[in-house]
């Protein structure tokens, strides 16, 4: 019972992570004689590999369970976390003009 439920609390955590992180992004903002101008950039995708290899252990451990389910899991939401974090700076950078 006390298993589940920090599983089910690590899990809420992995998978809410990555959606706090992208409000970082806005701090790259910055303002010359009234003008608005952004800062292009190139992601490596190392925040969305490492968030997406926890959560994706982390779910891998739940449904598959043990040492392989686990180890399945973090791969495959390692790969999904890095594309998803690159896709949205590249989408960050068309929408402010790079």
């Amino acid at each position: 019972m006390i298993k589940t439920k920090l599983l089910t609390a690590a899990l809420i955590a992995g998978v809410a992570a990555p959606i706090a992180m992208p409000a970082a992004a806005d701090a790259q903002h910055r303002v010359y004689h009234g003008r608005s101008h952004y800062r292009c950039k190139t992601s490596s995708g190392t925040t969305g590999l490492v968030a997406g290899g926890v959560g994706g252990g982390l779910i891998g451990n739940a449904l598959g369970g043990g040492t392989v389910g686990t180890i399945l899991g973090a791969g495959g939401g390692a790969l999904l976390g890095r594309h998803l974090d690159k896709k949205h700076d590249a989408a960050q950078n068309r929408r402010n003009g790079c």
